[in-house]
């Protein structure tokens, strides 16, 4: 079995790698597999560690402990369960978003993605600041207390300016507030090329090592398939 997986993966690998020749039959029925299946397992996964945990087992269980405080019957255990009668307003503002299968009441589906937005943007915001420009500008300062303390060598020290002024430049660059002219417009272009030069090695590194990926794979298929002839 684990045989016919390889056979499997290596076949859509080279069916993704026939698009660099041109749009094929091939290619595309490896993009829609891989669209495909990824959208089925998210939903999978958003119902079996989302819908069911937060909302249907909560709110089952509320829904019987009220039953129990009709007749009678209340325990502390069925009173604890009660709260989960307040996932009823969330599973409510949830399903606003299938308002937009009727043209009359599209509008409400603002109310949900507000939501969310305003929910993801108060989540990401900080964390954001905190990995793309606090950690950035900490480890761009730190080489230099280094240079202070006197423990970096000449090659080091050459390559804490470069950062520097790599930073400097890439950030001109997007600073658009301004017209790029004098030494605002050398800046930005010393900043796209350390921009060119990053991304080229970010791409070249992720080109190599799918590379080897596919090399390793067709090189074990190869292997199995020669010693089962000989």
């Amino acid at each position: 079995m684990e045989i016919i997986g390889i056979w499997v993966a290596a076949f859509l690998t080279l069916c993704i790698y026939s698009f660099l020749y041109r749009d094929n039959p091939f290619y595309r029925f490896a993009e829609h597999l891989f669209v495909g299946i990824s959208v089925g397992y998210i939903i999978i996964i958003s119902i079996h560690q989302g819908v069911i945990p937060l909302a249907w087992e909560p709110l089952s269980e509320a829904i019987s402990a009220l039953w129990a405080e009709i007749v009678g019957t209340t325990t502390p255990e069925t009173r604890n369960a009660l709260w989960g009668l307040f996932r009823i307003l969330p599973i409510a503002i949830g399903l606003l978003f299938f308002a937009r299968l009727s043209s009359r009441h599209t509008w409400l589906i603002r109310y949900p993605i507000a939501i969310l937005i305003g929910f993801g943007a108060g989540v990401a915001i900080p964390n954001v600041l905190q990995a793309n420009i606090f950690a950035q500008t900490r480890g761009t300062i730190e080489p230099f207390a280094a240079m202070n303390a006197g423990t970096l060598s000449v090659l080091d020290t050459f390559n804490a300016v470069l950062i520097v002024i790599g930073v400097i430049c890439t950030l001109t660059y997007f600073f658009f507030s301004v017209e790029h002219r004098g030494p605002i417009n050398w800046l930005s272009k010393v900043g796209i090329a350390f921009l060119m030069i990053g991304f080229g090695a970010a791409f070249g590194n992720t080109v190599m090592g799918r590379l080897a990926l596919l090399i390793h794979r067709v090189g074990f298929l190869l292997n199995d398939w020669m010693g089962s002839i000989f």
